[in-house]
């Protein structure tokens, strides 16, 4: 089954697994009452010595080669996944939270635009339209949250975008073995260690009750380990921009999840917006499934086995049995 799909519908398919499971970050934020610095150090830490077992355990003494590998992502990624987290906490304390929404939603455009202008990646028709129609969609979700608040929460508030469109960008533009691009993953303990240090900086190195410490516990041992390194695996199949755009998900699922458990209800807006994000990408996707299917009965070769010829070979083997 995994094997019949095309790599882009793979790459889909991680990313969205990865966005449901970083999801109940919101939750988590909102039902949490400890300060910033103390919620950020205990989440860099737990999360980085949870994805620095896994990176040792898939690599061994292999590991420095394969952070080497990364070539650039290896300086870029990890500053970016650290921007990304301190610039959305900063940007929700000086504004209200629907700007901050609003304009980490440009996530997707930025990165077709760092993939189409630094790396040459061409993006097709198509994604861009659903790109314009998610952030559309997603404004809509967060346009019942816009307010007032400073000019330097809003500058603030840029860096978020931006840090996850690098990410995505750097990552999907490193060439690997095959036609899958370099395991980003095994950098990402270096981007808590950059998130981690602010923190100690500001105090946040403070033990929490152990109420709140089982939350952070749940939270950075259980959801985020797996989010983000599905997440960060997605790169290895589409480009950063497709990356960005799937993880708009994440407003409407934790909004859904925190309407569940906090009971703070979404306006209405949110609702319209969180089905034209959902009906955009399921359409595009069953979209890429209709045409993959049609060239297959119409006797095009699978694109997958022009450029990994052992998935021709595997399929050969499957017809002659």
């Amino acid at each position: 089954m995994w094997q019949s799909l095309s790599w882009r519908l793979r790459g889909y398919l991680i990313t969205g697994v990865g966005v449901l499971l970083l999801s109940p970050d919101a939750l988590f934020v909102k039902d949490t009452q400890v300060d910033v610095a103390t919620f950020m150090f205990w989440r860099a830490l737990l999360l980085g010595l949870v994805l620095s077992l896994v990176a040792w355990l898939r690599y061994g003494r292999a590991l420095p080669e394969a952070i080497r590998a990364c070539g650039p992502a290896a300086w870029w990624c990890p500053l970016a996944f650290a921007s990304s987290a301190w610039g959305f906490v900063a940007a929700t304390r000086l504004t209200a939270a629907g700007n901050v929404l609003v304009i980490q939603n440009l996530a997707p455009l930025v990165a077709g635009l760092i993939g189409m202008l630094i790396y040459g990646q061409r993006l097709r028709r198509q994604t861009w339209v659903v790109i314009v129609i998610c952030v559309v969609g997603a404004s809509l979700m967060a346009a019942g949250e816009m307010g007032e608040g400073s000019p330097l929460g809003l500058i603030v508030a840029l860096a978020v975008p931006a840090a996850i469109a690098v990410n995505t960008s750097v990552a999907s533009a490193q060439r690997g073995t095959g036609r899958r691009g370099v395991d980003t993953t095994v950098i990402l303990p270096l981007g808590c260690l950059v998130m981690l240090v602010p923190a100690v900086l500001m105090g946040g190195a403070t033990l929490p009750p152990w109420s709140e410490l089982g939350r952070l516990m749940l939270l950075a041992l259980v959801f985020l380990p797996g989010a983000y390194l599905l997440i960060q695996t997605g790169p290895r199949y589409l480009p950063g921009a497709e990356v960005s755009l799937v993880m708009l998900l994440e407003t409407l699922v934790g909004t859904l999840l925190v309407w569940w458990w906090v009971g703070e209800i979404p306006p209405p807006l949110a609702f319209v917006g969180g089905g034209v994000i959902l009906a955009a990408l399921l359409g595009s996707g069953g979209l890429d499934l209709y045409r993959q299917r049609r060239k297959a009965k119409a006797g095009a070769p699978d694109p997958r086995a022009v450029l990994d010829p052992s998935i021709d070979e595997a399929q050969h083997t499957q017809t002659d049995r």
